[in-house]
């Protein structure tokens, strides 16, 4: 339950209000209207890649029911809807001519949430690359960001007449991390520190595709980061170090390139990335915003000697988590310092932040016959709202809050089994029940309007 102080949330002056959903996860349809195939097809069509099987269809269905997702943003009144476009909708192998009928879709949704006076804030890159693309290399080629450069181009020529705020890529970390380096997600390589040149081709990648959507009239443009608040278990030298170690790979070497055109030292990783002359001048193209996706903070010790990387995480003590369970721990006020801290090693080279994702999975029935009570939600997104606001009375400039995820919907490799949304959706009729937290939003957000 919230304390007092959460339960007389004030929201934050000037902010604006969204919510998001991504397209891999909600859409369903993976198969219709010309869609080629995508890295998280092939993961999840290979056997135990996935908790419990499932293959994200049909899921809440959104390609076909966009409609009912736009009524349900309306209800809630927000500002902008955050979602994302499917590379293989748009361009089935990552390269040549356009599908039109993938297009299309995006057509009607941008117009639709235009027509119930919704900001559309598409996200171009959410996971989902082109298999054709992986089988050529993947992020670990170059060639990989100029492709997605030609992408966006296509994208940008269709929508960018209507279409004005957008980010570039979500969440590179994940992608390089748990898709290249452990094999948790797509595209399911094991390749530890050798994975690292993905995180140079991803955000050249976002500095390409900020100056195509500059040139076709964008007034914003940023990337969506995932951040977390790192801490040593302990004292100690090791941990300590550790931590650092782990604070660079995780939110350092994604925030330095964009935000200063450079790149930490990784000397003691024995790493180099394959940088070229003049690719930090497209990287750290200056954006408009700087998205920051925070649900967690992490707790690192050293790892025991002969381990293959220098950190493991351990559970944070003392508090709650979430239904991920104990690594995904609840401590709002650490979003507050994760704030802090960026505002003040950046300076004036931040610009304002938008938090692009922030939320939290908890045990849900897969059935309802009415809206669920869901509290320890409310709970946490007070919390975290509110740590928020104590960041902007530290003069810390945030101007949107994005609330993951309207929709439950498909977890990636965790499928069905956890829910994040303010709707509950029944995974295989696709219906839709707003949860308490849904209402919740929606009154907050009225407040904040008064």
């Amino acid at each position: 339950m919230a304390d007092a102080r959460e339960r007389t949330l004030v929201p934050p002056a000037g902010m604006r209000w969204s919510a998001a959903t991504a397209a891999f996860q909600v859409e369903g349809s993976r198969h219709a209207d010309g869609r080629g195939r995508s890295i998280w097809d092939d993961f999840v069509d290979t056997p135990g890649r996935v908790k419990d099987g499932s293959t994200a269809e049909p899921g809440p269905a959104s390609y076909e029911r966009y409609a009912d997702d736009i009524a349900l943003l309306r209800g809630l009144g927000v500002d902008r809807y955050r979602f994302s476009i499917s590379w293989v909708r748009v361009q089935p192998t990552g390269s040549g001519a356009a599908e039109r009928a993938g297009l299309a879709y995006y057509d009607r949704l941008v117009d639709g949430l235009l027509d119930a006076g919704i900001v559309p804030f598409p996200t171009l890159y959410h996971w989902e690359l082109p298999s054709a693309l992986e089988t050529a290399g993947g992020w670990l080629a170059r060639d990989t960001a100029e492709r997605f450069a030609e992408y966006t181009e296509i994208v940008a020529d269709a929508l960018g007449d209507r279409v004005k705020n957008w980010y570039t890529i979500n969440e590179p970390v994940s992608t390089a991390l748990q898709g290249y380096a452990i094999g948790e997600l797509a595209p399911g390589r094991q390749l530890l520190f050798d994975s690292l040149p993905t995180v140079h081709h991803q955000l050249l990648a976002h500095g390409r595709a900020v100056a195509v959507l500059r040139a076709h009239g964008a007034d914003t443009v940023g990337i969506a980061n995932n951040h977390t608040w790192v801490r040593p278990a302990t004292d100690s030298d090791a941990d300590q170090t550790a931590a650092h170690v782990y604070d660079v790979i995780h939110n350092r070497l994604f925030a330095d390139p964009v935000l200063t055109g450079n790149y930490p030292d990784l000397s003691s990783l024995g790493v180099e990335l394959p940088v070229q002359d003049g690719d930090m001048d497209i990287i750290s193209l200056a954006s408009d915003f700087y998205g920051v996706n925070f649900y967690n903070p992490t707790t690192i010790a050293a790892a025991p000697d002969g381990a293959p990387v220098p950190f493991i995480q351990v559970p944070t003590p003392g508090v709650e988590h979430t239904g991920f369970g104990e690594l995904w721990p609840i401590e709002p006020a650490t979003l507050t310092m994760f704030l802090a801290d960026a505002a003040r090693r950046y300076g004036d080279r931040l610009p304002p932040i938008i938090i692009g994702e922030n939320g939290a999975s908890f045990p849900e029935p897969d059935v309802v016959a009415g809206p669920i009570d869901d509290d320890r939600r409310i709970a946490y997104l007070e919390g975290h709202i509110g740590a928020v606001a104590d960041a902007m009375a530290q003069g810390v400039r945030v101007d949107e809050y994005t609330v993951w995820s309207l929709l439950d919907n498909f977890e990636w490799a965790d499928g069905f089994t956890q829910r994040f949304g303010l709707v509950h959706v029944n995974q295989q009729t696709s219906h839709r029940t707003p949860k308490a937290s849904y209402d919740w939003y929606r009154a907050l957000i009225a407040k904040a309007r008064r």
